[in-house]
C-alpha cells in the first residue's frame, strides 16, 4: 500500500510540474509589446450567454436551484435565439467605444455555443441549429474589434466531471462525494478540455484573448492546476496562438508565463495591483447589474455615471474595464443594456482621448479633490475628469510651469488659467506653484466633463 502511495505521489508531482520549463519565455519588454494593443484599448465587452438566458434567473441558476441534468434539459430543448444578430451586437460595442470583446463559448453549465465535435450538448443541436460563435467572430472582426473567448473549466453537464463544492449536486459529507463520483474519470474530462480549447484556437482564425475560468483549489472538494492539467493546457494554448493574451485563473500565479493579466471581479481596486512589488497588467470585469447572464427581474442596475467612473478609475490606475452584457434567450440585448451602452458611447465619442492609450498619471501630478487623472505618455497630455463639477475657480496644486494649454475635451474650447492673483487667493490657501483654471459657472452638458492639459 505504501509503495502504491509513493508512486501516486511521484506521478502527481510529475503532472504538477510537467511543462513548467516548456512555457514560452519572454522578456518584460516582449510581454509589454504583446499586450500593447490591449493596454491601449482599455475598454472591452464581456458577453455571458447560454441556456441560462431562458430561465433568466442568473447564470448559476442550475447551481442555485440544485437542478440535475434532466431538470435542466428543457432549456436545451427550447433554445432558439431567433433574433440573434451578432452584427448588431458588434455595432453596439463599437459605438459604445469598446475595442475588444470576450464571449462565453461554454459556461459552467457545459453548453457550447460553438460546433464542437466532442459533445452533442451544443447550439447546433438546439432549435437554432447553427454555430453561434462562428457568426459572432465574423461580425465582431468585421467591425475591427479584437476577439476573445471565455471557456469554463467547470462543467456541470459532462458525465466525467467530478462533483465538487461548486457543483449543483454538491453534498454535505466526504462519503456522499465519494459515492457521487464513483465511475467518473477526470482524465477523460481533462482531455475534453484540451480537445475543445484546441477547436476554439484552431477553427476561428486569430484569437486575441482567452479566459480560462476558474480555479478554486483551497479547502475540500475544490479544483486547481492538477485537476485541469493547467501547465500543459496553457502550453498548448501558447503553441496554437503565440500572440494570445491569457487571464490568471488557471491556478498558475507562481509559474513564470502562467498568466498575462490579473482579473479583479466586481470591485474597484484601491491602487494599481502589484505582484512581488511590481505593477502588473490588470482588467476589472464588471456587470451592469448583479448578474452576468440575463436576469429579467434583477433591478440593481448601475447608472451611467457609475459606469463611466468605473472606466475612468480603471484607466487612472493603469487598468482596463471589461463590461458585461447578458443577452436574452431570443438573442437581443436588454433595453437597459442598450440605454447604458448608448449613453457611454455618447461620452466616449467626445472624450475617448482620455481613455485610449492612457494610464496612471505620473506621481508628480496631485489629483484634485473629486477628480480622476489619466495620462497619455505618447502625447504628454493629462486629463482631469471632473466627477463633481467645481465653481468658477479650479485649483491645480503644484502645476505651475507644467501646463502649456488647457481646454475642455468635449468641444475643444479654451480654458484660461494663471497663477494665483490677489483677487482669488482669499478663497483658499494657494501657493506660487499652483495653477488656477477659470471654468464656466454652469457645468457643460457632459456627464463627466474632462479637461485636457497639454503639458510643457
Amino acid at each position: 500500500m505504501r509503495k502504491k502511495i509513493t508512486i501516486s505521489v511521484l506521478l502527481l508531482i510529475s503532472l504538477n510540474f510537467s511543462g513548467f520549463s516548456q512555457l514560452p519565455k519572454e522578456t518584460p519588454e516582449q510581454k509589454e509589446k504583446r499586450l500593447e494593443w490591449w493596454t491601449d484599448a482599455r475598454f472591452g465587452m464581456f458577453i455571458h450567454w447560454g441556456l441560462y438566458a431562458s430561465p433568466a434567473r442568473h447564470e448559476w441558476v442550475k447551481k442555485y436551484e440544485k437542478m440535475n441534468n434532466e431538470e435542466y434539459e428543457k432549456y436545451f430543448e427550447i433554445f432558439n435565439p431567433d433574433l440573434y444578430n451578432p452584427h448588431e451586437w458588434a455595432k453596439k460595442a463599437k459605438e459604445a467605444g469598446m475595442k475588444y470583446a470576450v464571449i462565453t463559448t461554454k459556461h459552467h453549465e457545459g453548453f457550447c455555443l460553438f460546433d464542437s465535435k466532442y459533445t452533442d450538448y451544443k447550439a447546433t443541436n438546439t432549435p437554432i441549429g447553427k454555430d453561434l460563435i462562428a457568426e459572432w467572430v465574423e461580425a465582431f472582426r468585421a467591425k475591427g474589434l479584437k476577439i476573445g473567448f471565455y471557456y469554463s473549466l467547470l462543467d456541470w453537464h459532462h458525465p466525467d466531471y467530478t462533483i465538487d463544492r461548486n457543483h449543483p449536486l454538491s453534498v454535505s459529507s466526504d462519503e456522499e462525494y465519494d459515492k457521487q463520483n464513483q465511475g467518473k474519470d477526470m482524465d477523460v474530462y481533462r482531455k475534453y478540455i484540451k480537445d475543445q480549447v484546441r477547436e476554439l484556437l484552431t477553427n476561428y482564425g486569430t484569437i486575441d484573448i482567452i479566459w480560462l475560468d476558474y480555479s478554486f483549489p483551497s479547502g475540500k472538494h475544490g479544483k486547481g492546476r492538477t485537476d485541469w492539467d493547467s501547465e500543459n493546457l496553457l502550453k498548448m494554448v501558447r503553441e496554437l496562438q503565440p500572440g494570445i493574451i491569457v487571464n490568471d485563473r488557471l491556478d498558475l500565479l507562481e509559474v513564470e508565463g502562467g498568466w498575462d493579466f490579473t482579473t479583479p471581479e466586481q470591485y474597484k481596486v484601491s491602487k494599481w495591483p502589484e505582484k512581488n512589488g511590481q505593477k502588473v497588467p490588470w482588467e476589472t470585469c464588471q456587470t451592469f447589474s448583479g448578474s452576468w447572464g440575463y436576469y429579467r427581474d434583477e433591478m440593481t442596475w448601475k447608472d451611467t455615471k457609475q459606469l463611466l467612473v468605473l472606466l475612468i478609475e480603471s484607466v487612472s490606475k493603469g487598468g482596463n474595464l471589461l463590461l458585461n452584457v447578458g443577452p436574452t434567450a431570443r438573442g437581443t440585448f436588454d433595453y437597459r443594456t442598450n440605454e447604458k451602452l448608448e449613453e457611454m458611447g455618447e461620452w466616449m465619442k467626445f472624450n475617448d482621448r482620455s481613455i485610449y492609450g492612457c494610464t496612471q498619471a505620473p506621481e508628480e501630478f496631485i489629483t484634485p479633490d473629486n477628480c480622476l487623472l489619466t495620462y497619455n505618455p505618447e502625447t504628454n497630455r493629462l486629463y482631469v475628469h471632473l466627477l463633481d463639477y467645481p465653481m468658477k475657480w479650479f485649483t491645480l496644486k503644484g502645476f505651475a510651469g507644467k501646463v502649456k494649454y488647457a481646454q475642455f475635451l468635449h468641444d475643444g474650447s479654451e480654458i484660461q488659467f494663471g497663477q494665483p492673483r490677489h483677487n482669488v487667493t482669499h478663497q483658499e490657501t494657494l501657493a506660487e506653484e499652483d495653477v488656477i483654471l477659470i471654468l464656466p459657472m454652469v457645468k457643460p452638458n457632459v456627464e463627466v466633463p474632462v479637461i485636457e492639459l497639454i503639458l510643457n
